[in-house]
């Protein structure tokens, strides 16, 4: 058990029977009344961002996240298969498990296995990955001053806006946590 007053960025805790990760926290102490913590945790398992208050002395359940390694397999309907590498071991979940954190990642891609009590919740993709574009509109000429920026989707389906210069079959490096472009690859 983990008090309220003693979490950090980057804890991960069991509240109201979902997994929690601490994005930032920030103990109150206001001149008239009891001090609190404001936290933003997100939902591991949906990926949902809230901001909770905590009562210094409240307890909590902190949660203990195994992260394996798997190599994502294919996907068949809604089920998508991945593949332990050491012990050829395969698992299957479903769409609803996965959420949207697949939409970076290709075939025979390693990413992260999140589990928590011997349940798989989800996956964590690679921090950054490299896709080629396979369709984007052309940049107009002289709008480059700017700064502006194009829609255009990648080889898993994926929509990122790149700057106007980037074209498709362009291969570009993208930040899967926030889906941003980072450069030419």
């Amino acid at each position: 058990m983990i008090q309220a007053g003693e979490l950090r960025n980057g804890y991960t805790i069991e509240f109201e029977n979902n997994i929690y990760s601490v994005i930032d926290f920030q103990h109150v102490k206001p001149g008239k009344g009891a001090a609190f913590v404001r936290t933003k945790i997100r939902n591991l398992k949906n990926g949902a961002v809230i901001e909770k208050t905590f009562r210094p002395n409240e307890k909590m359940e902190r949660a203990h996240i195994d992260r394996s390694d798997m190599q994502y397999l294919y996907n068949d309907g809604d089920l998508f298969h991945f593949m332990n590498q050491e012990t050829y071991d395969q698992i299957a979940l479903n769409r609803d498990d996965l959420g949207d954190s697949l939409k970076f990642v290709k075939e025979n891609d390693v990413v992260k296995m999140l589990s928590y009590k011997d349940r798989v919740f989800g996956i964590e993709p690679p921090i950054n990955v490299v896709l080629e574009i396979t369709h984007t509109e052309p940049g107009i000429k002289g709008d480059t001053s700017t700064g502006a920026t194009k829609p255009a989707t990648v080889e898993t389906g994926a929509n990122v806006l790149v700057p106007l210069f980037v074209n498709m079959g362009d291969k570009i490096k993208i930040d899967t946590r926030t889906g941003e472009y980072l450069s030419r690859a």
